[in-house]
């Protein structure tokens, strides 16, 4: 399932549904409107393996990884949300569910940056 924040624009959200891709927001069909940011995780945690899209850099920490979600900062312009998002979900890295669980994720033009859990140092790879 994949989760966006309230941070990304409804026309992002739109071109996403209308590509097919599978996404709930934050205020809209999930949560409530104005859901506080420490409300967020606890609300991941009763979803099945979640996928959380945001704008905000606070969800891009090591200590945020756990093995039932991934949270995906997306570090790029608001009208490119939905071009990233699907970017991401297409990279052989995290093509699937089980590559992308356990990870905290940091997606700019410039290539992916995740932590993963239990590791002490940040990975990066490339855009294909």
């Amino acid at each position: 399932m994949n989760i966006l924040d309230e941070n990304i624009p409804k026309p992002q959200r739109q071109l996403l549904e209308a590509r097919r891709q599978a996404v709930k927001q934050i205020g809209v069909n999930i949560g409530h409107k104005g859901m506080l940011d420490e409300a967020i995780i606890p609300l991941l945690l009763t979803l099945r393996h979640p996928t959380f899209f945001s704008r905000d850099s606070d969800f891009y920490k090591r200590d945020l990884c756990h093995n039932d979600y991934c949270l995906v900062h997306l570090a790029v312009q608001k009208s490119e949300s939905a071009l990233f998002i699907r970017r991401l979900l297409r990279h052989p890295a995290f093509k699937t569910r089980a590559d992308r669980m356990g990870k905290v994720i940091r997606v700019s033009r410039a290539g992916i940056s995740f932590w993963r859990r239990h590791q002490s140092k940040e990975d990066h790879v490339e855009w294909e």
